[in-house]
């Protein structure tokens, strides 16, 4: 399976890329990860990425396109893939079409999650994590046995500082300017699946698991 998940800060895709790649086998692929590796396997990509980073300034998309296309070879996306935070703009999704057609892997289901802004609001700004280990708690919906302490090892959580209804306004205007001409783009294609993320956890793990279950 050819996965695209999508949704705004705080949607809960984390916790469903999780589910997806332990359910369905696929490779889990992060923009940002892939950014990260190759910038510190110094790799000939990764070198030209740290000199636009360096100076402060955005990878331009055909360096990060190469690194996808790279990615999306190796041996354990056999199986598929779940792209996580690319494409991000209509001309990203545009090139990843290219991409993905030319190695005859093209994507299949865009998994769409649907949150409201005032549930957003209470998990973002809820959200704690631990400096050390990267854990992940909530002070209501999945709070630390110890208040500010993490569970993990025991090192202090904090609120990271865009955590923050303001900056959620601005996160949530910006995926409404890039990433919804993205959604159309795939829906005038027959391939998005709205999920509404509000629900619990479990709940909305069924309605992913059905959804893709139905394109298999």
């Amino acid at each position: 399976m050819n996965i695209l998940i999508m949704g705004p800060a705080g949607s809960g895709k984390g916790t469903a890329a999780k589910k997806i790649v332990e359910e369905f086998l696929v490779a889990h692929i992060s923009t940002g990860d892939m950014l990260r590796e190759n910038v510190k396997e110094n790799t000939e990509l990764g070198q030209q990425a740290k000199d636009y980073m360096e100076a402060g300034r955005l990878v331009p998309d055909d360096l990060i396109n190469a690194m996808v296309k790279e990615r999306l070879l190796r041996d354990d996306v056999k199986e598929g893939f779940l792209m996580d935070g690319f494409p991000r703009t209509l001309v990203q999704a545009k090139a990843f079409d290219e991409i993905t057609k030319s190695i005859e892997k093209p994507v299949e289901i865009v998994i769409n999650l649907k949150v409201d802004v005032d549930t957003l609001a209470g998990r973002i700004t809820g959200r704690r994590i631990c400096k050390n280990c990267g854990a992940i708690y909530h002070i209501k919906n999945a709070p630390s046995k110890v208040e500010g302490i993490c569970d993990v090892c025991g090192n202090p959580t904090i609120q990271r500082p865009d955590d923050t209804l303001e900056q959620l306004q601005v996160r949530l205007s910006e995926h409404a300017k890039n990433t919804e001409p993205v959604l159309d783009y795939y829906r005038e294609k027959g391939l998005v699946k709205d999920i509404e993320a509000a629900k619990s956890a479990d709940e909305v793990w069924l309605d992913i698991k059905q959804a893709i279950d139905t394109v298999k």
